[in-house]
């Protein structure tokens, strides 16, 4: 993995934490839904230039500048996140905006990935096939944007026709994707797909950490907040835990052993489509992390009993099962194999809500982190030689260089 791209993930970090932001002000299923659309949308641009980045060096010639011009771009998508649907008084139209740079986005990445595959015929025609989508989810991410404020009287109407267009917008674009095969993409270093992937996992935890952060800024330290933090820290690390620990040497392991278009597609299915919902799962979790936090130190509005309701409690619990269930289908796919203590920790995750929502917030936030501890740990017994032996196997052929280095 390149310098560069690392930098240009400084980008997305600052993207997710403003996705958050708007969630935890909008505490709402409309509010969850479009937080959730966004991240969908910022995903998809992040996956083009990991694709990209596993074609071309992303920080020598040409590549080096367009993606500069591209890190622009996407660093006013974030800034304009707030008036992605709704434009705030004054200056420029927020979400003409948004979804115009949007689009210069991801030309550009057609253009540098254009470029990267001269003399690849295969890798051309697959890009004008994924052009078509694209541009079909371009047009109707407009098309939302430049709805009138004030078509009619019912302001809530034009809110769920702009809100509907993105659905249909992202459903163009990843079903257009889907839909035009893997034959003809690349994927020519599994070390540095896996890794780039890998990385963004640890951003998106990093998200979380920082919504513990954020939500006790302006509250006194006290002791219930520092109980608190050291929870939500144990969650995240049970969440680490359960991606590098095996699942994503093994995956790594698989993908390398695969070759050409079945390569592609796992790839593809695996990590494009499979990790978003990983990443989704995390975001939640960091805005439950966010609400807990500022339930257990904000003593003029909550108690130390109050229990955590409604949406800030499911995005807690909700994360973590929708994480899971996203590992679920990652083992599936890459390896055709269920992880059993992990289905079963979804159950229990779901099985617990009602108990939660009785609970004191900080009380639900100590039983989710016994759940995650309980299930590393689990793994760790059942499956402690096989665990053993991969890691073992990864670090010899990471030592005798098995693949090269991207």
């Amino acid at each position: 993995m390149t310098p560069l791209e690392l930098f240009f993930d400084l980008v997305f970090v600052y993207a997710l934490t403003q996705v958050t932001a708007l969630m935890a002000d909008d505490l709402t299923g409309r509010g969850m839904l479009r937080g959730l659309l966004l991240l969908a949308l910022l995903w998809w641009c992040w996956c083009c230039y990991a694709w990209l980045g596993n074609t071309a060096r992303a920080d020598e010639g040409v590549v080096r500048v367009a993606l500069f011009a591209v890190m622009a771009a996407m660093f006013v998508v974030a800034v304009t996140i707030p008036e992605a649907f709704d434009d705030l008084p004054g200056g420029l139209s927020g979400p003409v905006v948004f979804a115009a740079c949007y689009l210069v986005v991801r030309v550009l990445h057609l253009v540098i990935y254009w470029h990267a595959a001269r003399g690849d015929e295969g890798l051309r025609r697959q890009l004008l096939r994924a052009a078509l989508p694209m541009l079909g989810g371009a047009v109707l991410l407009f098309s939302a944007a430049l709805l009138p404020q004030q078509l009619s009287d019912d302001p809530a109407r034009i809110s769920g026709i702009r809100t509907a267009l993105w659905v249909l917008a992202l459903a163009v674009d990843y079903g257009g994707i889907m839909l035009i095969g893997a034959d003809g993409w690349r994927i020519f270093s599994a070390a540095h797909w896996t890794e780039r992937h890998g990385l963004i996992v640890i951003v998106a935890l990093g998200e979380s950490l920082i919504a513990i952060g954020v939500g006790v800024t302006h509250l006194p330290i006290s002791w219930p907040i520092i109980v608190a933090s050291a929870l939500a820290l144990t969650v995240t690390a049970a969440l680490w835990w359960a991606y590098f620990d095996v699942v994503a040497i093994a995956a790594e392991q698989v993908l390398h052993r695969a070759e050409g278009a079945a390569r592609a597609a796992l790839a593809r299915d695996s990590y494009t489509y499979l990790h978003l919902p990983m990443v989704l799962g995390i975001i939640l979790l960091a805005l439950g992390f966010k609400k807990v936090l500022s339930y257990v130190g904000d003593g003029a509005e909550h108690d130390l009993t109050d229990p955590l309701h409604g949406l800030g409690l499911y995005a807690l619990y909700g994360g973590v099962a929708l994480y899971l269930l996203a590992h679920l289908g990652f083992r599936l796919r890459s390896m055709g194999s269920v992880n059993w203590p992990r289905a079963a920790a979804v159950l229990l995750l779901v099985g617990l809500v009602p108990l939660a929502d009785r609970l004191p917030a900080l009380a639900a936030l100590a039983m989710l982190a016994a759940v995650c501890v309980g299930m590393v740990v689990a793994e760790t017994l059942l499956f402690g030689e096989a665990r053993r032996a991969l890691r073992e196997a990864a670090l010899t052929s990471h030592g005798a260089g098995a693949e090269p280095g991207h």
